[in-house]
């Protein structure tokens, strides 16, 4: 096997021979080391890290906003959080970018097992950090504004990809065409799609059989939509086996609505999709075309939809 590779985004010279050291005693690993925040980006690009170390505190870039690019550019690397800030607001801003989130102070006795639990696929939070559970798991309510249909199918696949190999479940809402696109793709990155089928980790349904079913003269049945989707979610969680596990839900009805010209509707759905986010384990991930908003990002319509959003992207 290829050794890891790890990306460790540090400006204190002091800390990150600390880290280096700590990473060199604990496993056979290729260690990059950047300290400003531009160039991480840069070296992440060119390196695609399994894992990157990040601090929040950068020159030239924090690290919120480094994460938010990295995303784009190295969609597989896994973002652990290492900060000396601890306040449970910016916590959990850090946790809807990332997989986890290391104190400095507890760095020492932290680390190496954070590491270890993200690259599971699991969260990790030092103690501490008035952060659990029981408060709240970060809310991800996302939008792909999509030019042509390989960046919806990217982005979905990225989803479905990170939920299957870390042993949870996805769920995919599109037309008969991309759902047919989205399992060679999925193939081609080595997933067994038919295999998870069977299970009942991946679940595919037709959106516009599934607005057909909850739409009535032009407004969304939102508790048909709410109860209906429920169901799914609770036999894709059976399926995976996990205590707690997590499921990707990707869709494109709203944007089949929004390129209708109903955004109404589309915007009825999406507060839907929000109170689900908060009451269910699940992430969501809306697909709209951008050839249905005029104006692009400057159009009121685009601008509604984001504000539904705890994450946007557009390409």
């Amino acid at each position: 096997m290829q050794p890891l590779t790890i990306l460790v985004v540090e400006d204190s010279e002091v800390f990150s021979r600390f880290i280096y050291s700590l990473l060199q005693s604990w496993a056979k690993l290729q260690v990059e080391m950047v300290s400003d925040g531009l160039e991480a980006i840069q070296k992440a690009t060119e390196i695609q890290p399994d894992l990157i170390l990040l601090d929040i505190g950068l020159p030239t870039l924090n690290g919120m906003e480094v994460a938010k690019r990295i995303r784009e550019f190295a969609p597989a690397a896994k973002i652990l959080f290492i900060s000396v800030e601890a306040d449970v607001d910016l916590v959990r801003e850090a946790l809807a970018l990332g997989a986890g989130y290391v104190h400095k102070p507890r760095a020492q006795r932290d680390l190496l097992s954070a590491i270890e639990a993200v690259l599971r696929g699991e969260q990790f939070v030092s103690e501490g950090l008035g952060w659990s559970r029981t408060t709240g798991a970060p809310q991800r309510h996302e939008v792909q504004f999509y030019s042509d249909d390989s960046v919806l199918l990217e982005s979905f696949a990225r989803s479905i990809v990170t939920a299957l190999e870390t042993g949870n479940a996805a769920i995919v809402i599109a037309t008969k065409s991309h759902r047919e696109n989205l399992i060679q793709r999925l193939k081609a990155e080595g997933i067994d799609v038919d295999g998870a089928v069977q299970q009942g980790t991946y679940t595919s349904l037709d959106a516009i059989e599934m607005l057909l079913t909850i739409m009535a003269s032009g407004v969304p049945d939102v508790v048909r939509f709410f109860e209906g989707l429920c169901r799914f979610i609770a036999l894709a969680a059976q399926a995976t086996k996990k205590e707690h596990p997590r499921i990707a839900i990707c869709s494109e009805c709203v944007g089949l609505l929004c390129s209708l010209g109903n955004t109404q509707a589309a915007i009825r759905l999406e507060k839907a999709g929000k109170y689900l986010v908060q009451a269910y384990n699940v992430d969501i991930l809306c697909a709209y075309p951008l050839s249905s908003f005029d104006g692009g990002e400057d159009n009121h319509a685009f601008k509604r939809v984001c504000a539904e959003h705890t994450f946007v992207y557009s390409r």
